[in-house]
């Protein structure tokens, strides 16, 4: 096909610079499967993005069956929501320190750390359900070191993506992540209500820690340069208050951050008390509230 045939049958789009980091030109238009998946023609991705959804599954059981655990315990919706504050808390505090480590430090290392730690979280939570030991206190303290783990993987994991493919495919690798939580989001609490309604409780925390392998072993099997620290390297409590202060200057980003606050607190909040929902306005048991 001409140069002139290419013109004619794409169209051709501007993109701002603050949107890409640079002024580039991208084709709009019709899509094919090639353009949908083609973050995956990149090793690595296709490596963390396997791992990922495995990972993905295993942590959606989980949380579907702490939920139902603390409200079996305790029948106390206000246990449930501090549960989910406990684990939220050290997110909001430490994530800016997360961030900062991953741009000092190995990303891939970072993750790998913050993935075997959650893998013994998961571990523990199985023990302690398994052995009839599980008190509301061991609930609360995991779901706080859990978080101050997230806090620290989540910004590794999302500026790691940058590395595993390229800066024009990082918008659709960013889609495919999307589509693979949410997919985690449906498969994962309907397997756990599957298990918790016929093999136990249990089966969830210990096939979540089981699933963290397959992003360990993805991460290993990745092939990188080696990395190189940045030149200038400030103190964390000042990269952090750079970070922030793009923040404040940067209007699009502090709209964004806004609205993800605020769809957060008053939207996604609803899914914490979904046990107690289940339990007494729908009266179904473990499958039915996986469901």
């Amino acid at each position: 096909m001409s140069a002139e045939q290419t013109q004619t049958s794409a169209q051709v789009a501007n993109v701002p610079p603050e949107v890409t980091g640079q002024p580039r030109r991208v084709v709009v238009g019709g899509v094919t499967w090639r353009d949908t998946f083609a973050a995956l023609k990149h090793r690595n991705f296709r490596l963390f993005s396997a791992g990922q959804l495995v990972s993905l599954i295993g942590s959606w059981m989980q949380t579907t069956a702490q939920g139902w655990l603390v409200y079996q315990l305790t029948g106390s919706k206000a246990l449930l929501g501090t549960v989910a504050a406990v684990g939220s808390l050290p997110m909001l505090l430490l994530s800016a320190w997360g961030g900062s480590l991953a741009d000092r430090h190995s990303k891939r290392t970072v993750i790998l750390c913050t993935q075997t730690g959650m893998m013994l979280l998961a571990f523990a939570f199985a023990a302690l359900v398994g052995s009839r030991r599980i008190q509301p206190w061991h609930i609360l303290a995991l779901a706080a070191l859990g978080g101050a783990a997230m806090a620290f993987d989540i910004p590794a994991r999302q500026a790691f993506t940058v590395e595993m493919t390229s800066r024009e495919d990082l918008m659709n690798a960013i889609s495919l992540n999307s589509s693979m939580f949410n997919s985690a989001r449906i498969i994962g609490p309907s397997v756990a209500g599957f298990l918790m309604a016929q093999v136990g409780m249990v089966w969830c925390f210990f096939l979540n820690g089981l699933s963290f392998i397959a992003v360990i072993a993805g991460l290993l099997l990745m092939r990188l340069p080696r990395f190189v620290a940045p030149a200038t390297n400030p103190s964390m409590g000042r990269h952090v208050l750079e970070g922030l202060a793009y923040v404040v200057a940067n209007r699009q980003v502090r709209s964004l951050l806004l609205l993800v606050g605020v769809v957060g607190v008053f939207g996604w909040s609803y899914s914490v008390l979904l046990p107690a929902y289940a339990a007494e306005n729908l009266h179904v048991g473990e499958s039915g509230y996986g469901a």
